[in-house]
């Protein structure tokens, strides 16, 4: 499956009773609260003695990706169009690949 393909199955979940502005409001708190979840499976492992959640945190992830695909249609960009974005941004950023001294001093 594409990113943009998953985008499109992901949204068929999509509440049709909300509009853009509800839609990008509920996509940008979801990520948040999917993105804590995701960090407390970590913290219990890391600060609680707890075995990783593997699969937990995989399930959290899936969530995190449902927000994302949700808060993308809301301005309208297909997955696919952020993704690139991003990698291209990090072209720029680290064009030989991660590098300490260009991390410190970004502009």
């Amino acid at each position: 499956m594409t990113v943009n393909e998953y985008q499109k199955m992901a949204l068929t979940t999509l509440n049709p009773a909300l509009g853009k502005q509800d839609v990008l409001i509920n996509g940008v708190m979801g990520l948040c609260g999917e993105s804590g979840e995701a960090i407390d499976i970590v913290k219990k492992h890391l600060a609680q003695g707890h075995p990783l959640d593997r699969e937990g945190l995989i399930k959290e992830l899936g969530d995190v990706a449902w927000y994302l695909a949700e808060t993308a249609y809301a301005l309208d960009v297909s997955l696919e169009e952020v993704f690139q974005r991003n990698i291209d941004k990090l072209k720029a950023r680290y064009p030989e690949g991660f590098d300490a001294r260009r991390s410190v001093e970004r502009k």
